[in-house]
C-alpha cells in the first residue's frame, strides 16, 4: 500500500508540474495572441489612413525642416507656392505612412515600416524577416507574426500585405498593378514584455499540489486500514480472535518448506475440547461461544516464542505449529496448554470428573531421519488426539 500510495502521489505532482508548464505556456501564448490583434489593428488604422489619403489623390501640407517634398514622386503640381511665407508639398499615402510610423515610434516605442521586394525609395529596403513575409504573401499567406530579438530586446513582429485598391491607380497603374496585387506590406513591430504571473500560478499549484496530497493520503489512510481490516477478517478467526483455517495452510505451507530446507524438527498439536457438545447443550450456544474464546486466549498466552503458532481449526479444535521443536519440548507446550484451560475453571457438569472444560491433545513431530508429508504429520497428530479421547480425555498422547 505504500509503495501504491508513493507511486499515486508521484503521478499526482507530476499532473500537477504538467498543469503549471500548460498554465504558463497559455499565459504565454495569450501575450502572444494579445499582441498579434494589437498589431492587426494598428495595421488596420494605417490602411484606413492610406486609403483615406488616396481618395483624394494626396493631401498638400507645409513644408518645414520635418517634411520635405518627396523626390520620387513625380507629379506636375507636387510643389505649390502659395506666397513668400508659404509652400505647400504633396504628400502621397506612402509618404503619410513613413511621417506617421516616425511619431510613432518616438511617442509610443512602435515602428511600422511600409516595403516591397522591389522598393523606388531606398528607406523602403526590406529586411530579413519582411523579405520572408513577402515572399510568403506572394503565395497567398495574408498576414505573419513572431517574436523577434533586437538589441538585446524581445519584440514583436507582425506584416500584412498591401492590396491594390482602385485608388492606388492613380499612382501605380502605369506600373502594371490591377486591383488586389500584392503591391508590397507594412511590418509592425511591438515591444513584447512576457508578463506570465509565475509565482501566483506556483503558488497556486503549489497549494493545489499539497491539497491533493493530503487528500491522497487521507484516502490512502482509509484504504490501508480497509485493506487491513478485510485481511484480518480473511487471516482471523472471527468468533475466537486467533488466527483461522486458512491461515494455519498458509502458515504450515511456509514453515513445511523451511524445514525441508533447513532440517531440524517440527511439530503439530492437536487440539480439541472435551464434551463440548454436552457443554453446548447444557448452557447453550451462547456459553459455548464464550467457552471457546476462553479456551482460544488461553492457547494463545501458552505460545511462548514469535515463531510459535495456534490457529481455529474448526469447531471445537484448535491446530498449533511449533517450528524447530523436538517431541519433548512439542510435549511440553501441550502439557502446559493442558493444564491452562483446566486451570480456567469453567464449570462443565458433564466433564466428570473434576466438573470443569478441558482439552485433549495429540503431539506429532517431524524429523531429518523421518520426513513426513505435511498432510502426514497433520495425520498424525490428528491420530495422537483420537488416542488421547479415547485414554480418558484431558490428556496428551505423542503421535
Amino acid at each position: 500500500m505504500q509503495k501504491i500510495l508513493f507511486l499515486i502521489v508521484t503521478v499526482w505532482w507530476s499532473i500537477v508540474a504538467v498543469s503549471l508548464g500548460w498554465n504558463i505556456l497559455s499565459a504565454r501564448q495569450e501575450q502572444l495572441n494579445l499582441a498579434r490583434k494589437s498589431a492587426r489593428s494598428i495595421f488596420n488604422q494605417i490602411i484606413i489612413t492610406r486609403l483615406w489619403n488616396a481618395r483624394y489623390g494626396g493631401v498638400y501640407v507645409e513644408v518645414t525642416d520635418q517634411v520635405k517634398p518627396n523626390k520620387y514622386l513625380h507629379h506636375p503640381l507636387r510643389d505649390i507656392t502659395v506666397n513668400d511665407q508659404l509652400s505647400l508639398t504633396r504628400i502621397n499615402p506612402a509618404y503619410m505612412t513613413r511621417q506617421i510610423s516616425d511619431i510613432s515610434r518616438d511617442t509610443e516605442d512602435i515602428q511600422f515600416h511600409i516595403t516591397s521586394l522591389n522598393p523606388i525609395r531606398p528607406e523602403n529596403r526590406a529586411s530579413e524577416n519582411e523579405i520572408s513575409a513577402l515572399l510568403a504573401f506572394a503565395d497567398g499567406t495574408k498576414e505573419t507574426g513572431k517574436l523577434i530579438t533586437r538589441e538585446e530586446k524581445e519584440l514583436f513582429f507582425y506584416m500584412a500585405p498591401l492590396y491594390v485598391q482602385e485608388e492606388c491607380l492613380q499612382c501605380h497603374g502605369d506600373k502594371g498593378y490591377a486591383v488586389g496585387d500584392v503591391i508590397g506590406g507594412i511590418s509592425i513591430t511591438l515591444p513584447f514584455v512576457p508578463h506570465v504571473p509565475l509565482f501566483p500560478l506556483f503558488i497556486g499549484h503549489l497549494i493545489l499540489g499539497f491539497i491533493g496530497v493530503a487528500g491522497l493520503l487521507v484516502a490512502g489512510k482509509k484504504l490501508n486500514h480497509a485493506y487491513e481490516t478485510i485481511k484480518h477478517q480473511a487471516a482471523i478467526d472471527a468468533l475466537t480472535g486467533i488466527p483461522n483455517r486458512r491461515s494455519f495452510s498458509e502458515r504450515i505451507l511456509c514453515e513445511y518448506r523451511r524445514f525441508r530446507r533447513q532440517g531440524g524438527h517440527l511439530s503439530i498439536i492437536m487440539c480439541d475440547v472435551d464434551n463440548f457438545k454436552a457443554y453446548n447443550d447444557t448452557y447453550g450456544h451462547k456459553e459455548g461461544d464464550n467457552c471457546l474464546k476462553n479456551v482460544a486466549q488461553a492457547l494463545k498466552n501458552s505460545m511462548k516464542r514469535p515463531a510459535d503458532f495456534c490457529a481455529r481449526y474448526g469447531g471445537e479444535e484448535f491446530i498449533v505449529i511449533l517450528p524447530d521443536t523436538d517431541e519433548n519440548g512439542a510435549l511440553q507446550v501441550a502439557e502446559r496448554i493442558r493444564d491452562s484451560v483446566e486451570n480456567l475453571k469453567i464449570t462443565h457438569e458433564k466433564s466428570l470428573p473434576i466438573g470443569v472444560v478441558t482439552i485433549s491433545l495429540g503431539v506429532a513431530t517431524g524429523t531429518d531421519e523421518k520426513l513426513p508429508g505435511q498432510e502426514e504429520l497433520i495425520k498424525r497428530a490428528d491420530d495422537a488426539l483420537y488416542l488421547a479421547k479415547n485414554n480418558g480425555r484431558n490428556r496428551v498422547e505423542r503421535g
